[in-house]
């Protein structure tokens, strides 16, 4: 059952975070659904810009209204994550989502909130939340590119102010955490005391965490062993902090990497063993299953597992 966001938020606020899982293919989506279903957890399908033109927008949201049939009993939202303007009002006015998010956290203020204000009254006619961005992660996220020196945190007051002129209904802040595969180098730990203070200031509004992959060193070291070229000091968020994180108000948190990682280590390990064989359902077949695996763990650290009847009778 495809639900608002917002429903989705009502019921985890400083209980739990909700996963934001990005998909691009029929592999990610039966992976990313049967984890939710063995965890019984709600969940949040994000498509990004560039996954919705990896083939096209339409089949991709095809395959999730199959999927919505063959899992009844899944309870998710639908949401563009990292959108431009134009492509939030593309997906606006498709009917499709259940909320978008403006990134136009690289402009000035003053233009990220006229940006954001223009998506937000757009949306609102239609019924569909936005995510707007305040603060920049540093990273590679799609075509986006912030140098770790150009990477600022949000402001707290500049928040209050900010959700007041846009009324955007969900925060994306930044609060030490960054894009892709090659984060941090030692020891990396969430700006509590940032999240804390947004959330005193906003009471009530959903803080959403972009950047929030763990980058297992197992997944890191197991992929080199089977030929890949992976920084072996790449660290992300330490996924102990995901629920204290969530406790304070942080309702959203955004997991794209780290399934990367496992479709890389599954493919790599794969034709390793088997470098004859070039039939692509084998390795297909154990992909679905090893990413419902790492859905559900992901879900027990967010504390989302076993909250799927407490979403069910809110609804």
């Amino acid at each position: 059952m495809i639900v608002t966001t917002a429903q989705l938020y009502k019921v985890a606020y400083k209980k739990f975070a909700v996963g934001a899982y990005n998909i691009n293919n029929l592999e990610q989506t039966m992976g990313l659904f049967r984890g939710n279903m063995q965890s019984k957890a709600p969940f949040i399908i994000q498509l990004s810009k560039g996954a919705r033109g990896y083939t096209d927008k339409r089949m991709l949201e095809a395959i999730i209204r199959t999927a919505e049939q063959i899992f009844p009993e899944a309870i998710f939202a639908v949401h563009l994550d990292h959108g431009d303007e134009q492509t939030c009002y593309d997906c606006i006015d498709s009917g499709f989502y259940s909320s978008v998010m403006i990134d136009a956290s690289h402009e000035p203020f003053a233009e990220n909130v006229a940006i954001t204000k223009r998506v937000v009254d757009r949306a609102h006619a239609k019924g569909i939340s936005v995510e707007a961005e305040l603060g920049m992660l540093g990273g590679v996220e799609e075509d986006i590119k912030v140098d770790e020196g150009h990477a600022c945190l949000t402001n707290p007051d500049e928040a209050v102010e900010f959700v007041k002129q846009t009324g955007c209904d969900s925060l994306a802040a930044a609060i030490g955490t960054s894009h892709g595969a090659y984060k941090f180098k030692g020891q990396q730990s969430l700006r509590f005391d940032v999240i804390e203070a947004i959330s005193q200031k906003i009471p009530g509004m959903p803080i959403v965490m972009h950047g929030s992959s763990s980058v297992p060193v197992e997944e890191v070291q197991r992929i080199n062993a089977a030929g890949g070229k992976l920084d072996p000091s790449a660290r992300g968020v330490n996924e102990n902090e995901y629920l204290p994180a969530a406790k304070l108000g942080v309702t959203k948190v955004n997991i794209d990497t780290d399934g990367r990682l496992v479709w890389m280590r599954v493919h790599r390990e794969f034709f390793r063993d088997k470098p004859a064989d070039f039939d692509f359902r084998p390795p297909g077949k154990i992909f679905m299953q090893a990413y419902a695996d790492f859905i559900a763990h992901k879900n027990e650290k967010l504390g989302s597992a076993g909250q799927l009847d407490a979403v069910r009778a809110s609804l």
